[in-house]
């Protein structure tokens, strides 16, 4: 299974990932995850990657791309993956279909979770006084909920004009969202 799991900072992506992830047997990649093991390990991307981020800058797809292409292309992701954070831009989406295609398969789904924006403040509101996170504040928070809709939005208009989206309600019990997700996902037919 090839998916894409997708949803506003809040919605819960790392929570279902997780679920998701141990029910296919596959990974869960992150992209956050991995651009702190290039960076940690040293690796000639992560040098450069660190070099953007350590400016405060949008690290460019091309080395995005090339992260993304090598974990994917180790042997736990062979029998498929769960990506969260990437596709982030239009350009991504046209580079994740020529790995996916150059490996003989394609995208089986994409896992939107659909939240409610003033529950989602709420919930990183309190996530950021439980974690001492001073900086997330409403306004940012609010503001992140703003940027996501911007840049997402196009991405999952593409996925849908492919018949490739499932929109879960993300909202209630951790366990409720997780077999949502489930049931429609489990009718999913793999590449």
């Amino acid at each position: 299974m090839r998916l894409i799991i997708m949803g506003p900072p809040g919605a819960g992506k790392g929570t279902q990932a997780k679920f998701i992830a141990e029910h296919f047997e596959i990974p869960a990649i992150s992209t956050g995850d991995i651009f702190r093991a290039n960076v940690s390990q040293g690796t000639p991307l992560g040098v450069e990657a660190a070099s953007y981020m350590d400016k405060g800058e949008y690290v460019p797809d091309s080395i995005t791309n090339l992260m993304v292409r090598n974990r994917i292309d180790e042997p736990d992701a062979a029998q498929g993956f769960l990506l969260d954070g990437y596709p982030r831009t239009l350009a991504q989406v046209e580079e994740l279909d020529g790995m996916i295609k150059y490996t003989g398969h394609a995208l089986d789904a994409v896992v939107v979770l659909t939240v409610d924006k003033d529950e989602i403040v709420q919930r990183l509101l309190q996530r950021a006084e439980l974690e001492g996170r001073a900086d997330d504040t409403e306004d940012v928070i609010r503001r992140r909920q703003e940027v996501y809709l911007e840049e997402t939005a196009p991405l999952i208009e593409v996925y849908k004009g492919r018949g490739l989206v499932h929109e879960i309600d993300g909202m209630g019990d951790v366990g409720d969202v997780t077999k949502r997700i489930f049931d429609e996902l489990d009718i999913v037919t793999e590449s």
